[in-house]
Parts: C-alpha cells; structure tokens; sequence
C-alpha cells in the first residue's frame, strides 16, 4: 500500500486516483500517432488536429520580451498586474470591439494565461450544490473546477441545426433555480461558430431573468475572416451588468507558451476573481506583461495571422467537400468542423467520430480530434506546420490524396 492511498481528495477519486482504465481521448490520438509513425516510416504526420498557432510570437515581441527583462524593475512580483497593461487591454478592447472600459484598475486584471482565469472563476461563484451551465463539445476547465467545489454541471450540445448555438430555453426550471453561471465561447472551439448580436442579447436577458453569470471565453475573439467583425458580448447593452469576458493573447498574437490573458467586465465579479488570484499565484513576470503591451498595441500581427488561416481554410474547406465532407469555412477561430463519415467503400464501419479518427491516423497518419458529445464530428485545424504558401497548399494537396485512396462514405 503506498502512504497516499488514502490521502487523495475525493474530487480526485479518493482512494481509487490512478486506478482507471479509461484512457482519454488526446491519448489516444498520441498513441496512435506512435503507432502509425512505425506502421508507415514513408509518411510524414500531417497534424490537422493541434490546436496551437504554428507561428512564433512576433520579432517585435520578442525584442521587448529581451528588452525588459533584464531591467531591474521587473524582478518583482506583479500581483494582480502592472497598470500598464491593464491601460493597453482597454485600448485594445476600444479598438477592436468598441468597448469603453471607464476604470481598468477596476475592470480588468490578467492572468497568466486564460486557462487559469477558467479555473478560478468557479471558486468566485460556485457553492456546494449549485449548478455550472456549459456546452459541448467545449472547453472542460470551469466544469471540472465546479466539480471539484462540489457543484454540479449541467450540458447544453450544441447542435449544426441551431447554429452550434445553446439552446438556452430548453434548461429545466429545477436546474435553472440552482444554477450560478453560464459558460459560452465564441468564435467557438471545436466548431468554429461565431455568436451573433441578437443571441447575445438573449443571453443578457436569459442572465437577468435567471439570476446567472455570464462567463464569455473570447480567446479566438479576433480570428474572423470574411467581413465577419471581431464580437464582444460586452459590447451588448446590459452584458457588464451580469458578466464577464476573458481574453487570450494566445491566439491572436501567437503567444501561446507566454501565459498572458485578461478578464475584463463586472467590477465586483473582476475583484472576485482577483481575490481568488492573489490568493492562487504572485501574477506574470512583469517583461511578459510588457511584451503583451507591445502586442496589444500592433494590431498587424492579428491581421497577418487572420490572412493565413483565412487563406488556409479556403484550401481545406474545398479539398474537404472535394472528398465528400460537408465543410463550411467558419467565421472565426482556426476550426472547421465536420461531421464524421460513418464507414468506406471496403467495408470499414465508424460508429464515432473517435473510431474514425483513429482509423485516419493509422492508416493516412493524418491527424484530427473528433468530438461525440453531440453528434459525430471531426475537428481540422488549419494550424498546421507550413512556411509558406506553396507549403500550405502542398501540405492540403497530400492530405487530400491520402483521404482520397480511404474511399470514405457520408
């Protein structure tokens, strides 16, 4: 018997924490990878499935990231933040979304990453019993960390027949009296979809009626292509009133591995959410803050990185519907999601998405992430290995030859 087998927290299993079977679906796909490396050693991986930008962060990043850290100034902790970037995160939300934040000091404090912004907002809201509104497929930290408060989660699918949008009417009235926040994300991962200003109304209205913070995920907020318009639910009459917003400089500024992101919104949700922080960790050192100054103040770096995903999805989406797949280029993030074939012309049967995926590895090592939670569907990213056009489309082009030789069936 090792010593911990009966100190583990029962949120983490108790005395049972790593004795499950269950293995979990990126795992998988790992495991797969390996497999089909050494199945076929003339393939290189195609990885339609990461969803992390390929780009490095900006030179200009870069260069204040050197620059600054090696200033005394920024040795010390930054807390809850440097007012610095608090003052750029408010510019940047008036430049691309048109919000006005009348007090920065009090609306907005980063986190070292939007990841960890999504796991203390629960501590702020959730009690024992109560209940977190979420959707799937989605994002999972806030539905965990509820679980772990001793709450309950309660799952809205999101459906192609209403738009990859929450069906917000359909929640029974015993879950709506003990629920305490909604989580909701868009431009949506895995699907793409983008929320419109009326949906976002409804959910003004919806919080108001029910008594519910709203929590918006923003982190794929400024990836839109098409005339599409970067979207804020702030920016709806009545959204400050009842919630709150996190941004990531993740994704539109390639800064992945930095950890910097913001909440902005409500003022006493912010100051909860800071509580629980400066509780939780001593904030990003101070340089990396600086750098996301820099970032948040060149907005051409979003606007390149737009271009190319924009520019991949128009090949992916035709070699997609070229193979029989009914892709659509999304209006933002860098998704595009597709219902899953059910089997090929061979004999090969998919019951799921998650069989098929596995199948595309081994045999076309070709990389997705397939989602079950509501209806059968795979997720292509166009965040994929290329340093250049020519690259972009030679990487589509072999994709395509490879699915094309599985003669797949809709």
């Amino acid at each position: 018997m090792n010593f911990f087998d009966d100190k583990i927290a029962e949120r983490l299993g108790g005395i049972n924490f790593g004795k499950s079977t269950e293995i979990y679906k990126f795992e998988l796909i790992k495991r797969a990878k390996t497999a089909a490396k050494l199945t076929h050693p003339d393939l290189s991986l195609i990885d339609m499935g990461v969803g992390e930008p390929d780009w490095y962060a900006d030179p200009l990043v870069i260069k204040t990231l050197s620059q600054e850290a090696g200033k005394p100034e920024n040795r010390w902790y930054s807390d809850n933040g440097i007012p610095e970037f608090q003052n750029a995160a408010a510019q940047y939300l008036k430049n691309v979304y048109g919000l006005n934040i009348e007090d920065p000091s009090s609306q907005i404090i980063h986190g070292i990453g939007s990841k960890p912004i999504l796991a203390l907002l629960p501590i702020c809201f959730i009690n024992p019993g109560d209940v977190f509104l979420t959707t799937i497929p989605g994002y999972p930290v806030s539905a965990t960390y509820t679980r772990y408060l001793g709450g309950e989660v309660f799952n809205l699918p999101l459906h192609e027949s209403n738009s990859f949008l929450p069906d917000l009417e359909s929640i029974p009235s015993s879950i709506l009296k003990r629920s305490k926040a909604l989580y909701l994300n868009y431009p949506n991962n895995p699907t793409g979809a983008t929320a419109t200003i009326d949906f976002f109304k409804h959910v003004v209205e919806f919080a108001n009626r029910n008594g519910i913070a709203i929590i918006h995920d923003a982190a794929y907020g400024a990836l839109t292509f098409d005339g599409y318009k970067p979207l804020s639910f702030l920016s709806v009459d009545g959204a400050m009133d009842v919630g709150v917003e996190i941004h990531s400089l993740s994704k539109a500024f390639n800064m992945t591995g930095w950890r910097l992101g913001f909440i902005c919104g409500n003022p006493k949700a912010v100051k909860a959410y800071a509580t629980v922080k400066d509780n939780t960790d001593s904030g990003q050192f101070r340089a990396i803050q600086k750098a996301g100054v820099q970032a948040l103040n060149n907005l051409e770096i979003t606007d390149r990185t737009t271009e190319k995903y924009s520019r991949r999805f128009d090949l992916l989406v035709n070699a997609l519907r070229e193979l029989g797949f009914n892709a659509t280029k999304p209006k933002g993030s860098f998704y595009c999601y597709v219902k899953s074939p059910f089997g090929t012309e061979s004999g090969e049967l998919f019951k799921t998405a998650s069989e098929f995926s596995d199948f595309l590895i081994r045999n076309s090592l070709i990389s997705t992430v397939p989602w079950d939670d509501a209806g059968n569907f795979i997720r292509f990213s166009v965040t994929f290995e290329a340093d250049s056009v020519e690259t972009e489309k030679a990487v589509i082009k072999e994709m395509k030859n490879r699915i094309a030789k599985l003669k797949l069936k809709f």
